[in-house]
Order: structure tokens, then sequence, then C-alpha cells
């Protein structure tokens, strides 16, 4: 009879079962509440946890709702952004960054990023501008999307908006919790969206998400929007909105995870060192701007476009789930492939789209485990780096 080796066990990409060891109890106590008390729909928990959402981040408002997409849909309809207009954004990212500025009848200005942090690399952004302008456009804002946990350029970004008469929404989708020279993302720009889809940092159990603003006005437009655009006296709808509230339920989870949410952070951070200190002379590991921090929604290194494939499928033979985020950039996606790109393409995104691959991220992959996934990738690209010598 053959062995098998424990360590050998497939593993999970995001852990949540491990959390929900750690939660569960008071979860379902907080859960089993708001089933007596009946408040499905905007109830107490709701107004509690924008309260300490706030406090969190630091910012003035926060405003919850359905999801991270209608969070972004929320703030470009209280600005009316509409046809004729043009909003930059990042084409590495995922589809909702753009979806919801097409959806509004507004065209997405697809911009490049930068290679270290992936995210909108300023030094083209003036070529955006010009693109929209040479299609006719108005340029009206930008979405700065912190991808995979870690800041966009802040320092760089809110000074070209400001200069340009551009609106800044910050898509922190993947990144809430993080921090820019000392603030917690939420207070940069016009607003600060995020989403609590289960897989992200902090996660509920179904959709949901939030948006953060120190704006008195848009603070109060969101409300109205996020219910149907329902007036302050209840009987006079102000505008046209949409059905965006974050159930109850949501707001009672999130409420119970926000609890040990700066630990898990702490938590990601240090898998995140172990992985750097133990893939950083083999890949391209993630770098970390100065005064900035990270919340690791995923940890992407880069390799080899000739590896990627074989990195993976070895991993997945040996029960170590991968994922690739963006294999295929919103501009070259059949739903997007219209729309206008900066300048003369975007070189940088479509070499990451064929350099980048993620590991398995969460706050209760213990040292043993992550090893094992060092120790497997490291088997493979020493192998390819062999190859390579023996061939030169």
């Amino acid at each position: 009879m053959t062995d098998t080796k424990p360590d050998l066990a497939p593993l999970p990409f995001i852990d949540l079962g491990a959390q929900r060891r750690r939660l569960g109890a008071a979860i379902d106590t907080a859960i089993l509440r708001v089933v007596d008390h009946g408040a499905y729909i905007l109830g107490p928990e709701v107004a509690q946890l924008e309260a300490e959402l706030a406090a969190f981040c630091g910012a003035k408002h926060a405003i919850t709702c359905s999801d991270g997409t209608d969070a972004l849909a929320l703030v470009m309809m209280a600005k009316g952004v509409g046809p004729g207009d043009a909003v930059v954004c990042p084409s590495f990212t995922y589809t909702a960054t753009a979806e919801v500025v097409v959806r509004l009848g507004a065209t997405p200005v697809f911009a490049d990023v930068e290679e270290r942090r992936f995210n909108l690399d300023p030094a083209g952004l003036d070529a955006a501008l010009r693109t929209a302008r040479e299609r006719g456009l108005k340029p009206v804002g930008m979405i700065a999307v912190d991808l995979f946990g870690h800041p966009a350029d802040y320092d760089a970004l809110t000074p070209f908006c400001a200069a340009h008469g551009l609106w800044m929404l910050c898509d922190a989708a993947q990144s809430f919790g993080a921090a820019h020279k000392g603030a917690r993302l939420g207070t940069f720009g016009l607003a600060t969206t995020t989403s609590f889809f289960p897989a992200k940092p902090l996660g509920c159990y179904g959709d949901g998400g939030a948006i953060l603003t120190d704006d008195d006005a848009l603070d109060a437009t969101l409300r109205s929007l996020r219910f149907h655009g329902l007036g302050p006296d209840r009987s006079d709808h102000t505008g046209i909105g949409l059905t965006g509230r974050l159930d109850t339920i949501q707001a009672a989870v999130l409420l119970q995870k926000l609890t040990i949410f700066a630990d898990e952070i702490a938590a990601r951070n240090a898998v995140a060192a172990r992985y750097a200190a133990g893939l950083g002379d083999l890949a391209t590991v993630p770098e970390i701007a100065p005064g900035c921090t990270s919340v690791w929604a995923q940890y992407t290194i880069r390799v080899a476009p000739e590896r990627r494939a074989e990195l993976s499928a070895s991993l997945k033979a040996q029960g170590i789930p991968t994922a690739i985020y963006y294999a295929k950039p919103m501009h070259r996606q059949s739903a997007y492939k219209d729309f206008p790109v900066a300048g003369n393409g975007l070189q940088v995104t479509d070499r990451l789209a064929d350099e980048v691959i993620s590991l398995p991220m969460h706050p209760y992959l213990d040292a043993e485990t992550q090893d094992r996934i060092i120790g497997a990738i490291r088997a493979v690209l020493d192998a390819g780096r062999t190859r390579l010598r023996a061939r030169g």
C-alpha cells in the first residue's frame, strides 16, 4: 500500500474556513440577532457598520451599498456621468472598473500601469487625456485602482486631477485597510469605493460594498441614490437611483470580521514577507512604495512567460492552486476592445498579462505550509534557470 503524504493535501487559495473557525460562533450570534429583531433592510447594524468603517479609515462618511460595482456606479451617477464624457482608468484590472462607465453611457479611456506595483502610471495620463479629446470626448474623471492591495500613486495622481479639473474616484475593492503615507485608504479623492465580496481581505457572506467620502453633499446624494433616489421626506423621489442597499445580515457579519481585521492585515504582511524572502532571487516579487502598506488581496509574482504555464501546471499537480489576474486585460476583451487606449498602446499592461501569477494568500497561511509552496515554486524556477544556462 502506498502511503499518502499529508503535505500533498490540496491547499485552498483563500482559506475562509480558517477564519470561520475563529469567528463562527460570534457571527452566528450576530446573524441570529438580526433574524430576531427583524430589521433586515437598513437595520441598526448598518448604521453601526458605517460609523465603524468611517472611523477605521479616518473618513467623515461611510455609505454601505449592495456591492463594489454599485459603489462605483453610485458615485458616478451622483456626478452625472453620461454620454460624451471620458473617464480614465487602467486596463489591468477587473471588469467592474470600466463596466460602470460604459453602463452610464460614458467612455472609458484605458491607460497603462507601472510594472512595479501594477497601478496607473502617472507618466501616461497626459496621453490618455489627449486620446480622449482626439475622440471628441470630455475628460471628467479618473478611476484609480489599488490593485492587489497596494495603494495607487496618490502623490502624483491627486495633483494631476486637480490641475486638469478631474474628479478622482479611488477603487479600493482590493485594498481596503491599506495606507498611503500614513493615511488609510478612504480619504483620497472625491470618494473611495470598496467591495466586501467574500474573497476580499474584509469580506461578508455574500455581496456588499461601501463608499467613503468627506463630502457632505455627496454623502446625502449617495444615500438617496442607493434607495431609488428617495427624498428626505420619503414621499418624493428626488433622483433616479437604484436598489443599492447593504442587507443588515451582511452588516452584522462585517462588524464581527472588523474586530479582527487589523490582526489579519498584520498576518497577511507576514505571509508576504516570507514569500519575498523565499522567492525574491528567482521571480519578480511585489514592491511596496515608501511610506505605504498593502493588504495583499493577492500575492502576485512575475515570471518569464515561457515559465508561467509550466509553473502553474506543476503546482496544480502538487495540490497548490494559483490564479492569473489578468490574463486578458480589458482593452483586449470582446466587450471593451473598441474603446480607446492612451497613446500608442499599453505595452506594460500587455507584458504583465503574460508574466503575472498569483499565489495562495490569506492570514491563516502558516509558515510550514508556505514553505511547501515556496519549495515547489523554487524547484520549477531553478530547473528552468538551469536549462537556460545549459543552452547558453
